[in-house]
């Protein structure tokens, strides 16, 4: 059964690692990233990921919505947007409990990865199997 596994943020977390807070140091980058390539070489060796990205910063996002039937693009960030996906796992596992325990793994990640929490969905198709 796959589910998609989303991890949350902010554009002052991508600003914060990025360094442009003044915040980050190399060190804190260096962990965040050793735990992720730790965390998804895991994955990839139990043959559970199908598929991961991380995201762009929320600045370089847009949206789209219909007013009045025409189409309106709105550059990001947005201010009435706290949290934004930040990164996804695809995964193929046995079932939503094994989901929820490989998402709790992220949770242990270093600096302010986690702290937003993540969030475990079925793909379409799978919720059948549930």
């Amino acid at each position: 059964m796959k589910y998609l596994i989303l991890a949350y943020g902010n554009q002052q977390d991508y600003d914060h690692l990025s360094g442009k807070d003044g915040g980050a140091a190399a060190p804190e980058v260096s962990a965040v990233d050793e735990f992720l390539a730790g965390f998804t070489g895991a994955l990839a060796d139990s043959g559970e990921l199908v598929e991961t990205q991380g995201l762009a910063a929320p600045v370089l996002a847009r949206r789209l919505q219909l007013r009045d039937g025409a189409p309106v693009v709105t550059d990001g960030p947005f201010g009435e947007t706290e949290e934004v996906i930040a990164g996804y796992w695809m995964v193929d596992c046995a079932g939503f409990d094994r989901a929820t325990d490989i998402a709790a793994g992220l949770l242990k990640a270093p600096g302010r990865l986690a702290d937003a929490g993540v969030v475990v969905r079925p793909v379409m198709g799978s919720e059948s199997e549930l």
